[in-house]
């Protein structure tokens, strides 16, 4: 559906987290969420002011208890998704050096993934263009 006037249009700054080990930590959703039971990469809302960055580092701390280095942060990907309800748009940054040990502190379940098997797992439409490019980078 395109985007019109009643359409809300959300900026959320994403984190694809990789651990030393070269797996990708993934998310589900709380069943009464948007897009509810479904996986995800960390990440939120960027508020009005907020650096996208400083938005990823304060989202992934308030969500998983880590820190994450920001000058260790690059861009991934940018994505614009139309749902019937609202407009998304991605804000994707890969994440290689943090400290802490990330933890459902809203009571998600977390899951340390290898990129390959992330298809094994169902993500929302705007996602799947996420898991794309980190299997893309990963061939190369």
């Amino acid at each position: 559906m395109p985007n019109t006037a009643a359409n809300k249009r959300v900026h959320v700054a994403v984190g694809v987290i990789r651990n030393p080990l070269g797996d990708i930590l993934i998310a589900r959703r709380a069943n009464e969420a948007h897009q509810g039971g479904l996986w995800e990469f960390p990440g939120g809302k960027v508020d009005a002011g907020e650096g996208v960055c400083e938005a990823l580092a304060r989202e992934l701390n308030e969500e998983l208890g880590i820190y994450i280095e920001l000058a260790s942060c690059r861009s991934l990907i940018e994505i614009n998704h139309d749902y019937s309800d609202k407009t998304v748009f991605l804000d994707v940054w890969l994440v290689t050096k943090f400290s802490g040990e990330a933890v459902g502190r809203e009571g998600q379940p977390l899951r340390w993934v290898s990129p390959k098997s992330l298809s094994d797992y169902v993500f929302p439409a705007a996602n799947v263009a996420i898991v794309e490019a980190i299997q893309c980078a990963e061939t190369v």
